[in-house]
């Protein structure tokens, strides 16, 4: 395993997945009912306005310091419509800027309950409701001792959990409605994924790591029953056959062929992917073993059963003929690219200097019109900022490292508030607003 955090990773609005409007065959099954809070009011919409800006022309980056948490700083998003921006911090906490000023009493704090022991545990992921305004819903993921202590090949659970903020005060959550969505055990303490977002057909996607160690020794890269090494697909609005979720009918193995909440499969960590919010395409970072960081970029119609093609690759090498043997337990896979999809952008860690990468997100705001379409993504080791765009025509994906500009120290996270608008986290505690410059 390699060295710090996400080296620790690889040795460590359109949000749609399919369309903007959700299909008949994803409509719920007869019986469940939607999750709407009885006998509540809706939140004022306009409680925390968002903030306007003069837009600025220019294509050169640099991170602008807006502020500090106390712990590590894993990631920064916003519930759709909201001005505030809420970061979570790797020990358990979540916290809340409003105006780019940090408020004092943590927006939730549920340390107590998160095992953040090794550097790639922890509260990993936040994403909030489509429909946060008027049911105040919010989900997380994190990781947490097994439960079930006679499960000692598990000894950890990668866990989804809903929660609703206070019904009194709008700056803090309710601790008490912790209600368990998916719980996935765990082998080991490393390759946790854990971004979870809302596409835009109101389905939750989960990202999974291969369970850890090194190699994936269980091989659950490529098997489809397994919940490890995927990005999931669940509909948490419509419970359904006795679990807090529903299958949407258009996951690929709804039915038949794997477990039905995968998406996709093939991912050795996924530690940070995203939606482009104007097209649907899914951005994922997917931490390398000891040879190659990638990118994988998939249109929406490349979603829906997509193998990535781990543990039998690393990028587009086969791991049987890698020095490192980068799948090293039992018998090497077959050398076979047959229905696995490659990376848009691969890194090494020779060549490259690139150790863990950190994949961001497509800039949709509207502050830097030079860079609407630009995906911005780089590494917790060799830091910087890169820039990518795709052509949606070729399907080609150019890439530029930039040179210049102030940027985090071991980042953690690129990615947007309700606005479109970037912030970079870093393991240090610190927040940047990524803002371009003429």
């Amino acid at each position: 395993m390699r060295q710090p955090l996400f080296v620790a990773l690889t040795a460590a609005a359109c949000l749609s997945a399919c369309s903007s409007d959700k299909a008949k065959s994803d409509a719920p099954p007869a019986g469940s009912e939607a999750i709407v809070p009885p006998g509540e009011a809706a939140i004022v919409t306009d409680a925390f306005p968002l903030t306007t800006c003069t837009p600025t022309a220019g294509s050169a980056m640099t991170g602008h310091l807006i502020g500090k948490v106390t712990g590590r700083a894993i990631l920064a998003t916003s519930p759709p419509n909201d001005g505030r921006l809420f970061v979570i911090e790797e020990a358990g906490r979540i916290r809340l800027f409003e105006s780019e000023t940090l408020v004092a009493t943590p927006f939730l704090d549920i340390a107590n309950l998160v095992e953040s022991g090794n550097d790639e545990q922890g509260l990993l992921g936040l994403a909030f409701d489509p429909d946060y305004a008027t049911n105040r819903y919010f989900y997380v993921d994190y990781t947490a001792d097994n439960p079930d202590t006679t499960d000692t090949a598990h000894p950890y659970v990668d866990v989804v959990y809903r929660y609703k903020q206070s019904a009194s005060n709008p700056d803090v959550a309710d601790p008490t409605t912790a209600t368990l969505i998916i719980s996935v055990p765990d082998p080991f303490v490393n390759h946790n994924g854990g971004m979870i977002e809302f596409g835009s057909d109101g389905f939750l996607y989960i990202g999974t790591g291969d369970g850890g160690s090194a190699g994936d020794p269980q091989r659950n890269g490529q098997n489809t029953n397994a919940l490890l090494a995927k990005i999931l697909r669940i509909d948490v609005a419509h419970p359904a056959n006795g679990k807090p979720y529903g299958i949407p009918a258009s996951n690929p193995f709804a039915t038949s062929g794997g477990a039905p909440e995968v998406w996709l499969y093939g991912v050795r960590n996924p530690w940070r992917w995203t939606f482009d919010r104007a097209t649907g395409d899914m951005w994922i970072g997917d931490v390398g073993q000891g040879q190659t960081e990638e990118i994988d970029v998939l249109t929406p119609a490349q979603q829906p059963g997509a193998n990535l093609g781990w543990s039998s690759y690393e990028g587009d090498t086969c791991c049987a003929t890698q020095a490192d043997k980068c799948a090293q337990h039992g018998t090497q896979q077959a050398c076979d690219t047959t229905g696995k999809m490659f990376p848009a952008i691969q890194k090494t860690h020779g060549g490259d200097g690139w150790l863990a990468i950190i994949g961001g997100q497509v800039y949709r705001g509207t502050c830097f019109p030079d860079i609407v379409g630009t995906y911005f993504y780089t590494d917790d080791v060799h830091g910087g900022l890169s820039a990518a765009k795709l052509d949606s025509t070729t399907g080609v994906v150019t890439t530029t490292d930039l040179t210049s500009g102030t940027f985090a120290a071991n980042p953690s996270s690129i990615h947007a508030d309700a606005r479109g608008e970037l912030y970079e986290t870093a393991t240090n505690g610190q927040v940047f607003h990524l803002v371009a410059v003429p």
